[in-house]
């Protein structure tokens, strides 16, 4: 591994933590197991370290971005992780549907079924916890 490696491994570990909290982040890491230990250090270093933390695009639009592919491609479970991923990268509950919506119109109603379940399972979750339900 290269200092380039360590740095961008250090990057992307940040951004991880940063949007998913420990359990997306170092727990993650620490519960892979001999299969899946390469690929979250591969996700890490290269997804979050090398392309998230590229100039050009801040991390709430790449967020957004996401969400999008995510919707398009039919992905519910990445979906919630990264809508949670995106409200703690600035973007809002109006943003992320408006997101959703528009990416209905290419991608088809049910990639939207499955976005909108996604995210509202996930607004629930986060509206409950702040109101201490």
């Amino acid at each position: 591994m290269t200092d380039r490696d360590d740095a961008a491994f250090a990057a992307g570990l940040k951004i991880r933590r940063d949007m998913f909290g420990p359990a997306g982040a170092e727990q993650r890491l620490q519960s892979a197991t001999e299969l899946t230990r390469a690929f979250e250090e591969v996700v890490t270093r290269y997804c979050f370290g090398e392309t998230w933390t590229r100039p050009g695009l801040d991390l709430k639009t790449r967020s957004l971005l996401t969400i999008a592919v995510l919707t398009a491609l039919g992905k519910p479970n990445q979906l919630k992780a990264h809508v949670t991923g995106a409200l703690a990268n600035g973007a809002t509950p109006e943003q992320i549907r408006e997101v959703i919506l528009h990416t209905v119109a290419y991608a088809g109603i049910p990639a939207g079924v499955e976005a909108f379940t996604a995210a509202g399972e996930v607004l629930a979750r986060v509206n409950a916890a702040a109101s201490g339900a």
